[in-house]
């Protein structure tokens, strides 16, 4: 039972932060989606947010094969949102392409990486906990 809790934590989290990041970078970059030279600053959090959409997908289908696909979306997360709460943090007086407060962007690129860590932990440690959970149990 309580591999089902944390893997449906780690799938739900996943759901609600891949929406989230598909709508808030479509709201943030709205401006500069269709600038072929911009595509690279924004495809990064599109392909995030599908892969994350993905993996509770894979999870709820099958637990087995969607465990490791799910931890694996987490772990492309935390790269990426190390990446870019450090990238952010050091240009703190740079304008965002939002026009929110450098300082809000950086408050939630941090609390996307401590979600994308609990989130990848979660599906990691549902992996190394005995049982197996039906797909129609989600």
């Amino acid at each position: 039972m309580k591999t089902h809790v944390t893997l449906a934590f780690s799938r739900s989290l996943a759901l609600l932060v891949g929406i989230i990041t598909l709508l808030s970078e479509v709201a943030r970059r709205r401006q500069q989606m269709l600038d072929p030279a911009a595509v690279l600053l924004w495809i990064d959090d599109i392909l995030l947010a599908a892969f994350l959409l993905y993996g509770a997908w894979r999870v709820a289908r099958d637990y087995q094969r969607g465990r490791p696909v799910l931890a694996a979306a987490w772990g492309f997360m935390c790269g990426m949102a190390f990446y870019s709460f450090f990238e952010q943090l050091q240009h703190l007086a740079a304008p965002d392409p939002s026009d929110a407060a450098p300082l809000w962007v950086v408050v939630v690129k941090g609390v996307a990486l401590v979600l994308g860590i609990l989130g990848m932990v979660a599906a990691l440690r549902a992996s190394a906990e005995p049982g197996r959970v039906a797909a129609a149990d989600y």
